[in-house]
């Protein structure tokens, strides 16, 4: 929905996203504690993350690279000079009392992010800023009746706060913005985007406004861990705003919670402004510095991104944007459709690929990594249907047999004898067999032509699908007209 319906008219909702993306690094951002997910409690901190007295920070320039990639990725511009502040708050998973994030002078400045709609249109998302700072732990309060405990191993990890514009107009905008988002971190290698795994968190900004008056105030939907709650949250938050603002209320500017199992937003704390946290710089970090050549090398080293690729299928391989904007979604789909389409019938490779391929991994729960069939397979089962080596119904078999395994079709081709038959006395021989064997069929045909498609299934079905099918209408229209 672009507009709310309320009591008084339309209302216009505003959104702005701030996502947190956990850095790919086996180090923390200040300290050499691993990483991994799923670890026990507690078992990957170090001195530095539990905020143990005279501690000091030494930044990871693993972590700073890939910021830096982000931004690129991002179009964004690169902050050759940068400065970590110290955001100050007491929580009980903050051992340290505050954070250390960025606030002035971020690595990443202004960007931009295209995204796709589903009416086919694009719109340009703004990106404010990008700046990196360090995860706090994790409390968890359903292990014991009365007690929370604390779990420190996130503390100290490297996340890449990435701020939006209030761009965004409805849902299905905000929903556009954050896979698109999630596509490019992955096609970078510099977040994994698993949000089931809190790698990826999303805080909205939700106001609503009568169209062309200013901003209204806005609620912050702190936590939100996946798209489709991103949605629901945004649709439940601008409604309960309008029937506040219409009943004669005002809007409060606070942090919320969303609660999935009742589909609602719920009041976590009064907003805290920035002169809240108190920033100031950190003391015991210089400003970080890099030079030009160093963005320079890194730009170097980028991949191919999704909006490059997709202009590549639609130009190269003639494919529609719907088709295109698919198959570059996931880095590994759009690699193993370059394999499979390369050199070959585009389209009939996207019909391949988008149909039977993708229900076979539906069915089996796979991904492409995971999937039975090499794309260097499919391609050549292409390849055995255009040299007319087979039929598309054997292909339909020869699918099924590769799936279940693995093989290359050629080989299996050859080892069950599913080789097209293109010889015409063979064929031909099969033809007068099913004529002098339905005479009734044939007076009928006389008549009523349409029942040519009943001889080529007869046809088919005697020779085990193996006759080409072109050759089979040729000389049964041919024999049946004699």
């Amino acid at each position: 929905m672009s507009m709310i319906k309320g009591e008084t008219g339309d209302w216009e909702i505003v959104l702005g996203l701030e996502v947190h993306a956990q850095v790919i690094s086996d180090a923390k951002l200040f300290s050499g504690a691993p990483t991994a997910f799923g670890a026990d409690p507690n078992t990957q901190v170090s001195l530095v993350d539990a905020a143990m007295p005279g501690m000091l920070p030494v930044i990871n320039e693993r972590c700073v690279e890939q910021a830096v990639r982000t931004g690129l990725g991002l179009n964004a511009q690169i902050n050759l000079r940068s400065v970590f502040d110290r955001k100050n708050y007491f929580y009980a998973d903050l051992p340290a009392g505050y954070q250390i994030s960025q606030y002035k002078d971020p690595i990443v400045g202004e960007g931009a992010v295209e995204i796709d709609l589903p009416d086919g249109a694009t719109k340009t998302i703004g990106i404010e800023r990008l700046h990196l700072e360090q995860d706090a732990g994790k409390s968890l309060h359903d292990q014991h009746p009365s007690q929370t405990y604390v779990d420190l191993n996130r503390s100290g990890v490297a996340l890449m706060e990435i701020v939006s514009r209030p761009d965004m107009r409805n849902a299905d905008e905000a929903a556009a913005y954050l896979t698109k988002l999630r596509s490019i971190v992955r096609y970078l290698g510099t977040c994994d985007g698993n949000m089931d795994e809190g790698s990826m968190r999303c805080d909205v900004n939700v106001s609503v406004r009568k169209p062309g008056a200013d901003l209204g105030t806005r609620c912050e939907i702190k936590n939100v861990n996946s798209i489709r709650y991103v949605k629901q949250a945004i649709e439940y938050e601008a409604r309960r705003q309008v029937e506040i603002i219409e009943g004669g209320g005002k809007i409060v500017q606070e942090t919320r919670l969303f609660d999935p199992g009742r589909g609602e937003t719920r009041s976590m704390r009064s907003k805290e402004d920035a002169h809240d946290y108190r920033y100031f710089p950190d003391p015991d970090l210089l400003p970080l510095v890099f030079t030009q050549d160093y963005v320079d090398k890194i730009r170097a080293s980028l991949p191919e991104l999704p909006d490059t690729r997709k202009n590549r299928f639609i130009n190269d391989y003639g494919l529609t944007p719907y088709d295109a904007g698919v198959l570059v979604l996931e880095k590994e789909t759009a690699a193993f459709f370059d394999t499979v389409a390369k050199g070959r019938d585009a389209k009939e490779a996207v019909k391949l690929v988008t149909g039977d391929f993708f229900a076979m991994l539906n069915r089996r729960g796979a991904t492409i990594a995971e999937s039975p069939i090499k794309a260097e397979h499919l391609g050549k089962l292409l390849d055995l249907q255009a040299d007319g080596t087979i039929s598309g119904r054997i292909a339909k078999d020869l699918f099924i047999a590769m799936e279940e395994t693995g093989k290359d079709p050629a080989v299996l081709v050859e080892e069950r004898g599913l080789k097209q038959v293109t010889d015409t006395a063979a064929i031909e021989a099969a033809i007068k067999a099913v004529i002098d064997a339905n005479p009734g069929q044939v007076a009928a045909y006389k008549a009523k032509p349409t029942l040519m498609g009943w001889f080529v299934g007869q046809v088919m079905k005697s020779t085990g699908g193996k006759a080409n099918p072109k050759i089979v209408n040729e000389l049964l229209k041919k024999a049946l007209d004699a």
